[in-house]
């Protein structure tokens, strides 16, 4: 009998035991998860009963150095819906109805994302004010906007391979909007606000506001006007000479480092970056059945067309490349200027001929007219006198087989010989510039070495970032990179190289009235043979005290020339002519110069007051309220007499027939010009006499052009020269 009493004892002690141990293991096993995963499990539950929204902060305008946007950012919305709290209240078909007929989408495709078992979903981003209102009026629940920032670039394809671009989500992608993205894209703000189990929003009273930081503003180096003038001359040049893989073009200041222009061309337009601008190879690609394929296509035409040839792609110098080395020489006191030399067309090296571009020869020639006929004779002679270990020392310090740290993406160190395989024939060929690469960065800041002293400067294209009250967040100064050569042989250099700009082989780089100074290059593309040139110039002016350094670089010009003097120097020319007149640097001919003012969006009125003021005429085209377009574009130098057109409604431009100036009197030319509405921009001499006639005009007579128009005339002849 007593053991069967125990009986239920043993059983409830066993099952007391039991009981304590399964909530001793779940007592343990709920504090090993708030130990272990407490934190991980409150932020999910916070997750599940808020709704965090992301307000976009305003990304920072990009300005030029005379602070006109360049990159700025409008007003926009972002659309969100709560599928949850659309389908509680009945009306999802309503909701995408009226969604997709706003924002122009399918409305099955609006319906599919109101279906989600979700309580955010993005229906459409950045969309402008009218479809905001027209949505906001309707009061349609579970949708709400969102204030968003759409980027937007006034300029369109100006200064594109600078600038770059941004995505759907703000996010820098190419250029400057890349690599200074974290100033320029600020502290996005947030919506916190409590959400119940359906995902519905909790009263206001639950809701937590965290305001946005809007993003740095940059201000760049760059000047907008001189940016433009590099662009249309890179565009003319391609037309002209036939340039088969695009042309590049730097503007540096000499002293600063300050870059004025940077140019690519073909350019591609920064509201559509994703738009191939090549037309044809556009619809090329398009044809490609493959998807696959014709992905791969359009990625690589796309990244073709944002590559910035001026940072990015390396070219054989040439004979630009002269003028370091004739540096070398000077500053190791290996040549004199007097010096004289013998070219018979061809110099041995080791087992090869290596030939001067004059096959003929030179014939006896000193070291200063050496340079003058480009001649590689005398540059194959003084690079064997450096040998290889100066050479290669010099190369290095003039910054060459480095990057510079400039500002922007990819920038490319260029190749050389190793050093152990730079033998006797690499350094005949490198002497006259062949057989290794630069970009035309590290070149223009070479030069800078010549034209500051023999103190090279680091290339920079921004000046200062600014907040939204104009405060000066971060100023950005000149950096001198080191001592390259002493103060006499840059002096000396630069001496040399005006020879060469005004009797040497870069003649037609001459600007009359001004001194300048610079040299021509031209090297035969890898393969050699194969009939592929790059030509090239670079120049700086004034050359007696140098303020622009400018490079143009034409890939493969197919044209009657490939030579760098026939077809480079004469872009420099024209651009820097226009930098020097732009930029009020005195000539030794004096000339008024009126500049026109950018009128464009100003009411007819205020354009009036504006050209009057700046001492023009104008001509008013259209009836409408405001300016829509002028001829010619702001900052163009003009003289007297000189009309600006206003044009107040997009038409069709009012088209003048350039007159015949050929052998006219350069008062008559001038007159004959404002007669037929167009003004007039002078080559060669400059002095407006009876007795200086016209020698040659730009576009010729006949042509057809915007009224307003710039007619380019060279004064080339006298009256008492035999011409009709």
């Amino acid at each position: 009998m007593s053991s069967q009493g125990a009986n239920p004892k043993s059983r409830l002690f066993i099952s007391f035991v039991v009981i304590a141990a399964m909530l001793g293991l779940l007592l343990g096993r709920v504090g090993w998860i708030q130990a272990t995963k407490g934190r991980q499990y409150s932020k999910e539950a916070a997750l599940q009963q808020t709704k965090d929204l992301v307000i976009t902060s305003k990304r920072g305008t990009i300005y030029d150095r005379n602070m006109n946007a360049l990159a700025e950012s409008a007003s926009a919305y972002t659309v969100t819906v709560n599928p949850r709290e659309v389908q509680k209240s009945k009306k999802i078909n309503e909701v995408s109805v009226h969604l997709a007929s706003v924002l122009g989408l399918n409305k099955d495709d609006v319906y599919a994302i109101l279906s989600k078992d979700s309580t955010y979903e993005v229906i459409k981003r950045k969309i402008p004010k009218e479809q905001e209102e027209a949505i906001e009026k309707k009061e349609l629940p579970g949708v709400q906007l969102v204030e968003d920032f759409k980027r937007y670039y006034p300029g369109g394809s100006l200064a594109s391979h600078i600038i770059g671009f941004v995505g759907n989500d703000n996010q820098g992608l190419a250029g400057i909007e890349m690599i200074y993205d974290s100033y320029l894209k600020g502290v996005p703000g947030r919506i916190i606000t409590a959400k119940n189990a359906a995902g519905v929003n909790m009263p206001y009273k639950y809701e937590k506001y965290i305001d946005p930081e809007n993003g740095v503003n940059v201000i760049l180096t760059i000047d907008e006007s001189i940016q433009r003038k590099a662009e249309e001359a890179l565009k003319k040049a391609v037309e002209d000479y036939q340039v088969e893989n695009g042309a590049a073009c730097i503007i540096m200041g000499a002293k600063t480092g300050e870059i004025l222009a940077m140019a690519t061309y073909p350019t591609f337009n920064l509201n559509e970056p994703f738009t191939i601008m090549d037309k044809e190879l556009n619809e090329e690609i398009s044809k490609i059945p493959d998807e696959k394929t014709r992905t791969e296509a359009k990625n690589n035409a796309l990244y073709k067309q944002w590559r910035n040839k001026a940072v990015v792609d390396a070219y054989e110098p040439g004979s630009t490349f002269k003028a370091m080395v004739a540096a070398m020489a000077l500053e190791e006191n290996l040549v004199s200027l007097d010096e004289n030399f013998v070219c018979n067309g061809s110099v041995r090296v080791a087992n090869y001929d290596i030939g001067c571009w004059n096959t003929g020869g030179h014939g006896t020639e000193s070291f200063v007219q050496g340079v003058y006929n480009s001649c590689n004779p005398v540059f194959m002679s003084i690079g064997n006198r450096l040998g290889t270990d100066k050479f290669y020392k010099y190369y290095k310090s003039f910054g060459f087989g480095a990057t510079t740290g400039f500002d922007l993406p990819g920038e490319a160190e260029g190749e050389f010989h190793k050093l152990e395989k730079f033998n006797e024939v690499e350094l005949a060929t490198a002497s006259f510039g062949q057989g290794f690469t630069v970009t035309p960065l590290q070149l223009v800041t070479a030069y800078s070495a010549i034209t500051n002293s023999g103190k090279m400067v680091k290339p920079r294209l921004i000046k200062s970032f600014i907040d939204d009250e104009g405060k000066v967040i971060k100023e950005f100064e000149p950096e001198i990179i080191r001592q390259v050569v002493s103060v006499d042989t840059a002096q000396t250099v630069s001496r040399i190289l005006e020879g060469v700009a005004s009797d040497g082989t870069s003649r037609n780089a001459y600007i009359e009235g001004y001194h300048i100074a610079g040299k021509t290059g031209t090297s035969e593309k890898i393969p050699r043979g194969n009939g592929k040139y790059v030509a090239s110039f670079v120049g700086f002016a004034p050359a007696d005290d140098p303020e622009f350094i400018c490079l143009v670089m034409l890939d493969e010009p197919m044209g009657s020339s490939h030579m760098g003097g026939a077809t480079a120097a004469p872009v420099f020319k024209e651009i820097m002519n226009d930098v020097l007149v732009y930029m009020q640097i005195e000539s030794d001919v004096t000339q008024e110069f009126k500049f026109v003012p950018n009128v464009i969006g100003m009411s007819i009125e205020e354009a009036k007051t504006a050209v009057t003021e700046a001492g023009l005429e104008y001509s008013i085209i259209g009836d409408g309220e405001s300016v829509v377009s002028q001829n010619p574009a702001a900052s163009t130098a003009l003289t007297d007499n000189a009309v600006v057109i206003l044009y107040t409604k997009e038409t069709e431009e009012d088209l003048v027939e350039v007159p015949d100036l050929y052998g006219v009197i350069a008062t008559d030319a001038n007159q004959r010009l404002v007669n037929a509405g167009l003004n007039i921009k002078v080559r060669g001499s400059s002095s407006i006499t009876s007795s200086v006639l016209v020698g040659t005009q730009v576009p010729a007579a006949g042509t057809m052009v915007p009224r307003g128009s710039m007619v380019t005339v060279e004064y080339n002849y006298t009256s008492t020269d035999n011409i009709h």
